[in-house]
């Protein structure tokens, strides 16, 4: 068999952005790309803001973590880090009392990793930072196709613990659900499923964006009943939830189950269960994964363009 090879070349990022501000950072803010950076660092990022001003600076990026509402400031440099963006960095996440930090660049010495670093492991859980290198390549004369390397992140679960053993404030059952979220968050990217993209949290519920503030796919625990569930929850939104209900035969239909409609003061929710769920049972836990991711999809599937089409009237 003879199969004809492409060459692989890099591309000079300022062959494709000239300006950092206006060419790479408009890019950057589009819903496509912003999805592929989501995608790579596991954080539903949405865009309110593409410049923020703090003092004399301004910020390249200023976003959100769907669900969450955690600020999220990036900047970006299309060279080699230095010292000058390093304090950018930290001021615009100062000024902005930002959560998570992006610092998106070219190349990255080793003194500014390991800075990237310091700050991970010396922060509470309530600060993520990242350190990812773009580039471009292009396969013969082909168009050059951006890529987004993580560098540096933070060990999420383990701030979270570091901060519960000093505050002593989560118990056994905290860290186990902890615990479970983050194994099930891993898996689903190993999976290239990317829809988990929500920090994990000592919660009886991990939450997935589909695309509505009003609306959200909540998968949850409960650990008294070794009970597993996915439901689309909607907060204090009657009309939404009475419009999803009067499609209930044929979602159920996609979904292949009954769900349970349940309708309360405020929060309303159609929930899919499973039963005899122990994330203790090391040997049951990937079928416990997998139900819930391939429940996560049926749900996005199913759900996000009914949300969609009624929200867009």
């Amino acid at each position: 068999m003879n199969n004809k090879l492409g060459k692989l070349t890099r591309v000079d990022l300022r062959e494709i952005w000239k300006n950092e501000e206006y060419d790479f950072s408009n890019w950057l803010a589009e819903e496509e790309n912003l999805t592929k950076l989501s995608d790579e660092i596991g954080i539903a990022i949405r865009l309110p803001e593409k410049e923020a001003g703090v003092g004399k600076y301004s910020l390249d990026i200023l976003a959100e973590e769907e669900g969450t509402g955690r600020k999220i400031v990036i900047e970006n440099q299309l060279e080699k880090t230095n010292h000058d963006h390093l304090g950018k960095v930290i001021t615009y996440a100062a000024g902005h009392d930002a959560s998570i930090v992006i610092w998106i660049f070219k190349d990255i010495t080793e003194e500014h990793r390991n800075a990237i670093d310091w700050l991970n492991e010396n922060t509470g859980e309530d600060r993520l930072f990242f350190a990812i290198k773009i580039a471009a390549w292009r396969i013969d004369n082909s168009d050059p196709a951006p890529k987004f390397e993580v560098i540096c992140k933070p060990n999420e679960w383990a701030k979270v613990v570091k901060h519960s053993s000093e505050s002593k404030d989560l118990g056994e059952t905290e860290l186990k659900k902890l615990d479970f979220w983050t194994k099930l968050k891993s898996y689903a990217v190993e999976k290239k499923v990317p829809l988990f993209r929500q920090t994990p949290a000592p919660h009886h519920w991990y939450n997935i964006s589909i695309g509505s503030s009003e609306a959200h796919i909540g998968l949850t625990v409960n650990t008294r009943e070794n009970l597993l569930g996915c439901e689309v929850y909607i907060k204090d939104h009657k009309p939404l939830f009475q419009y999803l209900k009067s499609q209930r035969e044929s979602i159920e239909q996609q979904l292949g189950e009954k769900l349970e409609w349940i309708e309360a003061k405020k929060a309303c929710r159609a929930v899919q269960r499973k039963e005899n769920a122990d994330i203790d049972d090391e040997a049951s836990i990937t079928t416990q994964f997998d139900w819930l991711i391939d429940r996560a999809i049926a749900f996005d599937k199913v759900f996000g363009p009914l949300v969609k089409k009624f929200k867009d009237g």
